[in-house]
């Protein structure tokens, strides 16, 4: 038996005993075992319950790649180069750049866990089997890179345009790329170039983001983290259904992305912007300065407010940003 054989047998949430995990799989029930430790190992909180067996502690949703395709909605679906749901990959995003210029605009790889998956900055993005959605999307631009400034952050509120539709609040932005609540990350967004300088040009959208966190991978994080069972009273949404409605507002807010670049979004992200008018210290390549957040600009450059009342611009995603 397979780890995404075993998770989908538990996923129901009902004690199932080792033997007959066993005897389903044609197996030993210490091979069963093995696997249990195997996908514990990964941040699955399995349970064991004496003589009912193994148990998960709420029920989860496998990613279906006809269950998500079919909750898009045609125009949209219709858009989609690709959609594919793989059990495990380094990272959804590593798969898209594989893929090279044979892959079609808006092709979207999905993963139920990743080994390598990355953030910002080449951090590790943590990436338990079963638990959380981990989605990447290609984008063609005729454009080149230059033309594409404020991408991230649009992409941001794309996610924010998503929880909204999911019924979700209690969630902002934070720039250039995070998404936060009041005990602290929800999601994170990754955005990739290739291509010629002046175009065209492509854009591989990685987003990750946290449905459910055991206390264990909580701690493993090492930063305040929460997730969408913590805002809907431990009912978070359908697996499937948010990748649906994910993947959709990605294709809609994208073709507006290539119509009206960022203009298009500013007025949205500053609804949602958690700096403005925040005291910040900010450090890297610009060295250590501390102002008030005053917005972002039309290309999504951060302006802090120095205490000397000028206005400072950042556009630099190598600089980390505190709320002092």
């Amino acid at each position: 038996m397979q780890p995404s054989q075993l998770l989908s047998a538990l996923a129901a949430g009902e004690p199932i005993s080792g033997a007959g995990l066993a005897i389903g799989a044609g197996v030993t029930r210490a091979a069963i075992w093995k696997q249990i430790e195997a996908l514990r190992a990964r941040g699955v909180p399995i349970e064991a319950r004496g003589a009912a067996g193994y148990c998960l502690p709420w029920p989860l949703q496998m990613l279906d790649a006809d269950r998500i395709r079919a909750a898009i909605p045609a125009p949209l679906a219709q858009k989609l180069g690709a959609l594919d749901v793989y059990w495990e990959l380094d990272s959804t995003s590593s798969e898209l750049q594989r893929r090279g210029a044979g892959a079609a605009d808006f092709s979207v790889v999905l993963a139920e866990t990743q080994s390598a998956g990355r953030g910002r900055r080449g951090r590790p993005w943590l990436s338990p089997p079963g638990l959380n959605l981990y989605v990447s999307c290609l984008k063609r631009f005729d454009q080149g890179f230059a033309a594409l400034g404020g991408l991230s952050l649009a992409i941001g509120v794309i996610v924010m345009r998503t929880l909204e539709t999911l019924g979700i609040g209690g969630t902002g932005l934070k720039w250039p790329n995070d998404i936060l609540t009041a005990q602290g990350k929800l999601g994170g967004i990754l955005v990739e170039l290739s291509g010629e300088y002046q175009g065209p040009c492509a854009a591989v959208v990685g987003i990750g983001l946290n449905l459910r966190l055991t206390p264990a991978l909580r701690e493993q994080a090492g930063q305040p983290a929460s997730d969408l069972a913590s805002l809907t009273q431990d009912a978070p949404p359908d697996r499937n259904r948010v990748a649906a409605t994910l993947i959709a507002a990605l294709v809609e807010g994208l073709q507006q992305f290539e119509r009206d670049g960022f203009a298009g979004f500013l007025d949205e992200y500053a609804r949602h912007d958690l700096l403005k008018d925040q005291p910040l210290q900010l450090s890297g390549a610009l060295g250590l300065f501390e102002g008030v957040g005053a917005g972002v600009d039309a290309r999504g450059a951060l302006q802090v407010r120095l205490h000397d009342g000028s206005l400072r611009q950042v556009d630099s995603a190598e600089v980390t940003v505190r709320r002092t």
